[in-house]
């Protein structure tokens, strides 16, 4: 590292370009390598990292120590490469659910409904982490009481956050998302 950590911490907390700079000279393949350890593919782990990135540009955090920081960084890359991987389950899932070997016009509703899983899980993706994740275990069929207990909440920030994720996959997708209803996608 070029910088003194007393210095980079504060141009980080400061938003100053030189330690972005030195940020991404000093602990960008190492995320990488570390987001590879959870998820298994070069392109997805070097896409955690830089939204960890663009995270830490976006956010109001202050962080005290250059200890502090390194430790919500790698906190950060293994809570996203975990998301990932739970994300990737639930679609897998749902892939899995549609069996392609019927003929006819059951194919051609197979493929419908897997295309309507796709865009379902590309406005997911959309929503806020913490609504996202919420709602991915409610699609994986845990009730309000054991997303709460998993991701240490209050029952009622489940329902709000559950809630808020419907109203904006209805928002995006129209007509399409009563298509989903009927067939009981959501």
């Amino acid at each position: 590292m070029g910088m003194q950590p007393e210095e980079f911490i504060d141009q980080i907390n400061r938003k100053q370009m030189p330690a972005f700079r030195e940020l991404f000279g000093s602990f960008y393949r190492y995320l990488v390598l570390y987001a590879m350890r959870y998820v298994r593919q070069q392109e997805v782990s070097e896409d955690i990292v830089q939204e960890v990135f663009i995270a830490v540009w976006e956010r109001d955090a202050q962080y005290p120590t250059y200890n502090a920081f390194r430790s919500f960084l790698y906190n950060s890359v293994k809570n996203a490469g975990l998301n990932h991987l739970k994300h990737k389950n639930v679609e897998e899932k749902y892939l899995a659910s549609l069996n392609l070997e019927d003929e006819g016009d059951d194919i051609d509703l197979k493929m419908m409904e897997e295309e309507l899983y796709r865009l379902l899980f590309k406005t997911i993706d959309e929503l806020p982490d913490k609504c996202r994740n919420i709602f991915l275990l409610h699609l994986e069929g845990k009730g309000n009481e054991e997303i709460a207990l998993l991701l240490n909440l209050s029952i009622l920030t489940v329902k709000t956050q559950k809630k808020r994720a419907m109203s904006y996959i209805r928002e995006r997708l129209g007509r399409v998302y009563f298509v989903m209803m009927s067939l009981g996608i959501i």
